[in-house]
């Protein structure tokens, strides 16, 4: 009996190292600092937000105090009358940074096929870091306030940053092939949740000296990573004479650790081109459209599946540190400490759920068993004790199930996305895949974000967990196409290796 591709796969790790030069390690610790430092700016506007807010109110709002004049020149910096609405404009600044992503994204997807994302990843992140510099330093230098002027500057921040990660995704997909990519992606979409950390902790160093200096520091640092990358980014192994995923594999029996795993098994086993870069018949290959990558097998299905993870995941992002101050009267240095736990969860999750999807070479069942696994945690967090320890560890197991799969699709699995089979040797495809995945994705985690104000406000924390379990559970209702198909072959092999035994 004749075996199929998928039985005559040498181990992953083994295909893994086999092919790992020391580009790939440069490759991947520029491409995870560069997402990284991008991230750092995001979390630097949260941690600043006490310092804003006091700035953009009187400092003296007691009736009976003697009034100070000229008023307009004592009063020039003083955008909003009382804290409140100065933090209502705050939020209002992070929902319009989130659709102005969400729609950055698809676009940037497309520029990155067209365009070399070099070129691209290092103008939005040198760009981006200017923007950050006029927001929070050169405002604040020249003592010019004005509420119209930070929404325009925040817009552009939001199209500009979303040139990262589809970018990044394509660079990485690129350089690494299914053999491992799933260990590979989960470990190194640990990069968000390191630019969060390294944000807070250049913010923290340099905040007592005024906000202004903390978004100095930041964007310096994004814009000399954004040279770095100019310089020092190489997109395809091919820059450097290595041979390109799936190019060497007509003489090797290792062909199919290279094979992306949204392919279908009734596809010819002797047709074995499947990198969306250039080969030799094809020098340029054309990119692929919009609407064409939208129907690619798996990509709507994974990209409403997102919206609603995103949408959870985000939420613990924005208003965990909140709802354990809230909830349980604690110190918020304590929260903000505690809620590391929930990015650590994740990182963990995504790593180890990735190798155990290499093994099986299915993506699916994975995600499946860990978002049910998601609903149970979700639950139980919600009526955690008022003990730290003890919400640590549940917070730590909660973003095991959630923060895992939610790497995992926005990272391997939108790289298998962008190689499967429809265009293979002839489009690229990556960076536009990535980008309708993770920007349908924004724009769930952009809704998500009023509708959990909305949600505690008049109702309580309970039924803000509940919306997540429902959406949680949606996530699975979308892929269960892709899980039912996806066990079935696995069925299929586990009865050919049987009978081949």
């Amino acid at each position: 009996m004749a075996l199929t591709g998928s039985l005559r796969r040498q181990p992953v790790n083994r295909g893994l190292v086999s092919h790992c030069t020391h580009h790939h390690i440069v490759m991947f610790l520029l491409t995870f600092f560069s997402y990284s430092l991008l991230h750092a700016s995001r979390k630097t506007f949260s941690n600043v937000k006490v310092s804003i807010s006091s700035q953009w109110t009187p400092f003296c709002l007691n009736s009976t105090a003697q009034e100070l004049r000229p008023y307009e020149l004592w009063n020039s910096s003083h955008l909003f009358p009382n804290a409140e609405e100065a933090t209502l404009f705050l939020g209002t600044l992070d929902t319009i940074f989130l659709f102005s992503y969400a729609v950055g994204l698809f676009v940037s997807g497309i520029v990155g096929d067209r365009l070399n994302l070099r070129w691209v990843l290092s103008f939005g992140m040198c760009s981006s870091a200017l923007v950050v510099f006029f927001f929070g330093t050169l405002t604040e230098w020249l003592h010019f306030y004005n509420k119209w002027f930070y929404c325009c500057l925040w817009v552009v921040n939001g199209l500009l940053q979303s040139t990262g990660w589809p970018c990044v995704v394509a660079v990485m997909g690129n350089w690494f092939g299914k053999a491992g990519r799933g260990f590979v992606f989960g470990l190194w979409s640990a990069c968000a949740s390191v630019g969060n950390i390294l944000g807070a902790f250049l913010a923290s160093c340099v905040l007592k000296y005024g906000y202004e200096y903390a978004f100095l520091v930041t964007a310096s640092v994004q814009f000399a990573g954004g040279i770095i990358v100019f310089f020092g980014l190489l997109t395809s192994p091919k820059e450097v004479g290595l041979p390109e995923l799936g190019a060497d594999e007509d003489d090797t029996v290792e062909e199919d650790s290279n094979r992306p795993l949204m392919c279908s098994d009734d596809g010819d086993d002797d047709d074995r081109n499947y990198s969306i870069q250039a080969t030799d018949t094809d020098k340029h290959p054309k990119a692929i459209g919009f609407f064409q990558a939208c129907c690619l097998p798996g990509v709507v299905l994974y990209s409403l599946a997102y919206a609603c993870l995103k949408l959870v995941n985000y939420s613990f992002f924005f208003w965990l540190p909140f709802y354990l101050s809230n909830n349980f009267g604690w110190k918020e240095a304590e929260a903000d400490q505690l809620s590391i736990w929930y990015d650590v969860g994740g990182i963990i999750g995504g790593t180890i759920q990735g190798l155990i999807s290499d093994m099986l070479q299915k993506r699916a069942p994975v995600l499946a068993i860990s978002l049910l696994c998601a609903v149970g945690s979700l639950f139980g967090y919600s009526r955690s004790p008022n003990s730290k320890p003890i919400n640590a560890v549940i917070m730590a197991i909660t973003g095991f199930f959630i923060g895992g799969p939610s790497n995992m699709i926005s990272s391997a699995i939108s790289a298998d996305l962008g190689r499967q089979d429809l265009v293979k040797g002839s489009s690229e495809a990556l960076a536009t895949v990535t980008g309708i995945v993770d920007g349908t994705g924004s724009i769930g985690a952009a809704v998500g974000q009023y509708l959990v104000s909305l949600i505690q406000e008049n109702l309580e924390w309970m039924w803000v967990f509940y919306f997540f379990i429902l959406m949680t559970s949606s996530t699975i209702l979308f892929i269960s196409p892709l899980i039912v198909r996806e066990i079935k072959l696995l069925l299929h092999e586990w009865r050919l290796q049987t009978l081949a035994e």
